[in-house]
């Protein structure tokens, strides 16, 4: 549990002297990245997991963790299985993160551009770099399972002509020479990152009354005109909805989850709205209040 909470400047609740992270991917990797970024001037301790289901057993088994996931990216789309994992964790979004996703290739410090014949990285961060590794048909493309990890096992091996695609911050951590830096296609990709605790340690990690985002998933009665209802509510409380997702609901035909995120300026009036929208709805459930960023 946490006991000796420290103000951590930028991040708007409070939190433990050392910030203990569980992130899927390893140092160097993006979710890296974020949690270092969000908690800058931080001392951080991340729990590197090879997926983001170990991600939520690390929590479930240690509830002093924290936990950072991409749920959306600009370019891709939503990450709708992580989605399912939160709504089913029983964890709260406490904060999150928006990181501009910038592509590097690097290579062993002999290495040059003339030299690289082999090119590694995760198949997403190969595909946003289609229109460079175009320009390069001498590169071939092997996809792995992460980005940083690409730069580790070059360096591990040793292995001259091979190049790895991430994100500069790994070059250093992995003694990789950066060949050229935002090689990504479009310059404007950005992914966002959900903070995420157990729920008994939420109130230590963020006070309500100055949040002004959340998060909530909900169904609804298959009768026409039910979704209408519901937006039309939080419209008259001036509540703004910034993202609805929509899943099917394996089993049970024409019948969906709706994710929604909202923001608002009255934490008692957004809770007015809230429960305004319950009797029209079913199951419907919190998965986080906090500042957004």
């Amino acid at each position: 549990m946490i006991d000796h909470p420290a103000s951590v400047p930028g991040a708007g609740f409070l939190l433990i002297d050392m910030i203990r992270i569980a992130i899927q991917g390893i140092r160097g990797s993006f979710h890296d990245i974020a949690a270092h970024q969000y908690f800058a001037g931080e001392d951080v301790e991340l729990i590197c997991c090879n997926t983001f289901e170990d991600v939520f057993k690390a929590i479930r088994a240690d509830d002093s963790l924290l936990g950072l996931v991409a749920i959306e990216n600009t370019i891709a789309g939503s990450l709708l299985h992580n989605y399912e994992l939160l709504r089913a964790s029983g964890l709260t979004v406490v904060g999150e993160h928006k990181l501009h996703i910038e592509h590097s290739i690097m290579c062993l410090p002999e290495d040059t551009m003339a030299d690289i014949r082999e090119v590694n990285s995760h198949p997403v961060a190969l595909a946003q770099c289609r229109d460079f590794l175009s320009r390069h048909p001498e590169m071939k493309v092997v996809e792995t399972d992460d980005t940083a990890g690409a730069a580790a096992d070059i360096s591990r091996g040793q292995l001259r002509g091979h190049a790895a695609i991430c994100h500069a911050g790994a070059a250093p951590l992995y003694g990789m020479k950066v060949l050229r830096k935002a090689i990504e296609d479009n310059k404007h990709n950005y992914t966002r990152f959900l903070v995420l605790s157990d729920v008994w340690n939420a109130d230590k990690l963020r006070e309500l009354h100055h949040t002004d985002k959340s998060s909530i998933v909900f169904t609804l009665p298959h009768e026409e005109g039910s979704l209408s209802q519901v937006l039309s509510i939080f419209s008259f409380y001036k509540i703004n909805l910034t993202k609805i997702q929509s899943l099917p609901i394996i089993g049970r035909e024409w019948q969906y989850l709706f994710y929604v995120d909202v923001t608002y300026d009255d934490y008692v009036r957004y809770r007015q709205s809230i429960e305004a929208v319950r009797p029209l709805t079913k199951e419907l459930k919190i998965l986080g209040e906090y500042e957004g960023k």
